[in-house]
């Protein structure tokens, strides 16, 4: 190699190849964040993929009758290939906000975990039978329409099945022709013979009361500005 004496003072430089290694650069970064199968899908996603600007929400609200407060659960959604006839929707972060802070340790821990294992990728639909199989020791609740949840925990499982069916990663539950013809009979059946009637629907405690913690009867009312068992006795002011 020949020798290069240099007579003046350097002012600029740049690396032969730099643009090129450069763009192979990126182009490696961008596969290593988001691996897709053959056919387009999303495999994987790695935990360095950057958070948008912008993200498409849902928010949807759960009232129990176990807390005074509601609680807002929102899901931020990341568009794949949008404009395209690929064009998916991912579940990238959830939040959850309520008034009632007695919750607020385990809320944070599980948006956390949660929204680490969406920004991962691959199927995540495996939440939803995880969250639903989780059940309080002190009890469920009813909710408004004679759904039975076994926790506040399991609700918010069927929340997120809900939005997964929403943004198409679940297929929406549907009934075939027969299915619908045994219910439809099932149902002429009990409107016929009139004799079960709703747990709730004629009780001696007032309507609108909620349930109570410690007898697990819908008997909790406001009295004297606290809530108060008419069954029990129990009343969260002591």
């Amino acid at each position: 190699m020949a020798r290069i004496t240099i007579d003046k003072k350097i002012v600029d430089y740049r690396v032969e190849g730099g643009q090129e290694q450069a763009a192979a650069s990126r182009a490696e970064k961008s596969q290593a964040v988001l691996e897709t199968s053959a056919d387009g899908k999303v495999v994987r996603m790695h935990e360095k993929l950057e958070r948008p600007e912008m993200l498409r929400g849902s928010t949807y609200k759960v009232k129990t009758p176990v807390s005074d407060h509601a609680m807002y659960v929102t899901i931020n959604d990341l568009i794949l290939n949008p404009g395209t006839e690929h064009e998916t929707y991912r579940p990238f972060e959830i939040f959850i906000n309520s008034k009632n802070l007695d919750h607020y340790q385990w809320i944070v821990a599980l948006t956390r975990i949660m929204s680490a294992v969406f920004r991962k990728g691959g199927d995540v639909t495996f939440l939803v039978d995880e969250l639903k199989a989780v059940f309080d020791p002190r009890g469920g609740y009813w909710q408004t329409g004679g759904n039975y949840m076994p926790s506040i925990i399991a609700e918010l499982g069927h929340i997120i099945e809900k939005h997964l069916q929403y943004i198409g990663m679940l297929p929406a539950e549907k009934l075939d022709e027969h299915q619908k013809e045994l219910v439809a009979m099932k149902r002429r059946e009990y409107e016929q013979q009139n004799k079960q009637q709703d747990a709730f629907a004629k009780g001696g405690f007032p309507e609108g009361a909620q349930l109570c913690t410690k007898c697990h009867t819908v008997a909790m009312v406001m009295m004297d500005g606290c809530m108060t068992c008419l069954n029990c006795g129990e009343s969260k002011c002591g």
